[in-house]
């Protein structure tokens, strides 16, 4: 179970180059919306994104571990990498062959191994999971392992101090580690704040498993927004999902576009679209979020740069 005294031990442990991202109110978006919104920027990193926090926790609740695999869409295996190499772990990692050729050579970069199987990120984890299990090494989960998400939920710890009181905190969901631990903490420390996790509309299998509180897998996925690209949800992360979130929305591909130029265009930002996903959720509920405050948490940096001039117009003025 996720705990929120370890969320509150992880915030006083986490390497601080992690902690304390900004979080602060955009005067051109608030304007724009008619709501006032709080970017939470995750990406001012070595690695790019918000993902540190969760396995650098994770590696320091390890005892005596020297080797671990992991299944990654890019983002989780540079922060496990990054966290092993401080901790004298060796780091494997297995992606999908259609993953973001960028993400995997940041991997590859960091110092790890790197497998790439299968078509889409859940094909690369079952193959990931079989190899840890044949030579007894620890498979870390995004949406499975407490101290993941306890990682993540360092976030909210950090939100709890803006000097407004936040209504609604818009999530990106993937596996669940991250709208969970910010959920767990919200729920003890900021009860009137309202938790809304975004799937993107190509990838809805976690917000269908939420509606219909049961696990529900897509036959397929297709969005831009790799990061959150779920076919098959992570069973373990169902139950606490149920009382993390106020509600579950789906956002689209042009949806997360306009949010990527919003961010790049209005606040010098440049966001993946993964990273964008917040939001766009934030611009689709503008006329119901009137007068209040909302937070929109920018949650990846690492843009495929062979589509970055696409997705941010580069080349207009």
């Amino acid at each position: 179970m996720i705990s929120v005294d370890r969320i509150h031990a992880a915030a006083q442990a986490i390497d601080p180059v992690f902690l304390n991202t900004p979080q602060y109110h955009s005067e051109t978006l608030s304007r724009l919306l008619g709501v006032a919104v709080v970017c939470k920027i995750e990406t001012a990193n070595p690695i790019g994104n918000f993902k540190g926090r969760g396995m650098d926790w994770w590696v320091r609740c390890q005892k005596g571990v020297t080797r671990v695999v992991c299944a990654s869409a890019g983002n989780l295996g540079q922060a496990l990498t990054y966290a092993g190499r401080r901790a004298g772990v060796a780091v494997e990692i297995f992606a999908a062959e259609t993953a973001n050729p960028a993400k995997i050579a940041a991997m590859r970069r960091l110092g790890a191994q790197v497998h790439l199987h299968g078509k889409d990120f859940d094909a690369a984890k079952a193959e990931g999971g079989n190899f840890a299990n044949n030579h007894g090494w620890p498979f870390p989960v995004d949406g499975r392992d407490a101290e993941i998400a306890e990682g993540a939920g360092t976030i909210a710890f950090e939100l709890e101090k803006y000097p407004a009181p936040i209504d609604v905190i818009y999530v990106p969901v993937g596996n669940g580690s991250l709208v969970n631990g910010i959920g767990a903490w919200c729920r003890a420390h900021m009860p009137t704040t309202k938790i809304i996790g975004v799937c993107a509309e190509g990838a809805p299998a976690m917000e269908r498993s939420w509606r219909q509180n049961k696990l529900i897998s897509a036959d397929a996925v297709k969005t831009i927004a790799d990061g959150i690209a779920v076919r098959v949800p992570v069973p373990e992360s169902l139950p606490p999902l149920a009382s993390a979130v106020n509600d579950m929305m789906l956002v689209s591909d042009e949806q997360i576009i306009a949010a990527m130029r919003a961010y790049y265009d209005y606040e010098h930002i440049i966001s993946e679209p993964t990273g964008a996903v917040s939001l766009a959720a934030v611009m689709a509920n503008a006329p119901i979020d009137q007068g209040k405050t909302v937070v929109t948490i920018v949650t990846g940096a690492n843009i495929d740069p062979q589509r970055r001039e696409e997705w941010l117009r580069y080349n207009q003025s």
